[in-house]
């Protein structure tokens, strides 16, 4: 299998690990904080969520480069 799709795949368990793991750890919070969610405005969400994606691309890049 070509080494970036082993890469993929890993990465992609590791986000579902750490989700797991915030879910089983904190359920109460986690219902709390999704509740929460819905008085965020979606362009807040939206900004968040680039800022997000930027920053992990970036240690990606600084890791793996």
């Amino acid at each position: 299998m070509n080494e970036f799709f082993i890469a993929l795949i890993t990465a992609v368990g590791l986000v579902l690990v750490l989700e797991g793991a915030i879910y089983a750890l904190f359920p109460d919070g986690m219902k709390r904080m999704m509740s929460q969610m819905s008085y965020v405005p979606p362009d807040v969400l939206r900004r968040a969520g680039l800022v997000a994606a930027v920053i992990g691309a970036a240690i990606v890049w600084f890791v793996r480069g």
